[in-house]
């Protein structure tokens, strides 16, 4: 994702077109998906935007990512549910 910013980036200064990094850290912040909503909450709660850097915007998300990547193998991984049965009273009249 990033690197395709930084292109997108490269691309408007050639037209002159030139963005502040917190104008930049904003439009990645609006651009991330719904399932990132509360990372993106924390963030702006806990950090001035206007003066965060790319870089640390970009630390900050990877990790994250990193939890999500974590927390979706724990969903795929099957549990396995087992049948009880009665056959306590047949052991016992044995």
């Amino acid at each position: 994702m990033f690197s395709r910013f930084q292109t997108l980036v490269a691309g408007l200064r050639v037209l002159n077109k030139g963005y502040t990094i917190a104008d930049h850290v904003k439009k990645i912040i609006r651009s991330l998906p719904t399932k990132w909503r509360p990372m993106v909450t924390a963030l702006k709660v806990s950090r001035d935007l206007n003066n965060t850097t790319l870089e640390e915007l970009i630390s900050s998300l990877r990790s994250h990512e990193i939890e999500l990547e974590a927390d979706e193998h724990q969903k795929k991984v099957k549990s396995v549910a087992l049948k009880s049965s009665n056959d306590f009273e047949k052991v016992q009249a044995l």
